[in-house]
């Protein structure tokens, strides 16, 4: 077997990772939060507190559809708005203890799901893809 081109392996690397993507959000959304509403916390646990301006801008959708967002978090318990302290004109999302856990909980279903595909794997498998993970941390970072 021949050795790929470099752009034919960025395709199937490209493909893949979809792929794995997709699953994850279909196997983490069993009766959890909409995929708009995760993304957005999972901004703020990740980036920290910012205002709904900045998350629409991150996420690159309206202010309005963020808007919406937040309000149904709030809704929900999962974020707090705070005054900046040093801009009292601005206003702060933060997550809750409640959004915190919402955020652990998701992570949780994902990496259940993962641990179930890999313990499919042999272990010569398992060792490939344990070298392989700094590769793609390296690929992801010159992106």
């Amino acid at each position: 077997m021949s050795q790929p081109t470099t752009g034919e392996l960025a395709s199937a690397l490209r493909v893949s990772v979809a792929q794995l993507r997709r699953r994850l959000r279909a196997a983490a959304t069993d009766g959890a939060l909409p995929l708009p509403e995760l993304t957005a916390l999972v901004r703020i646990d990740k980036l920290g507190p910012m205002t709904s301006a900045d998350l629409a801008r991150i996420e690159q959708i309206s202010p309005q559809s963020m808007g919406a967002t937040v309000r149904s978090l709030q809704d929900q318990g999962f974020l707090a708005r705070t005054a900046d302290s040093t801009d009292g004109r601005r206003v702060l999302l933060s997550l809750t203890a409640d959004g915190a856990a919402a955020v652990a909980a998701e992570r949780a279903v994902r990496n259940r799901h993962l641990t179930r595909a890999i313990e499919t794997l042999t272990p010569e498998e398992r060792d490939l893809l344990a070298r392989a993970v700094p590769l793609l941390e390296r690929v992801a970072e010159e992106l």
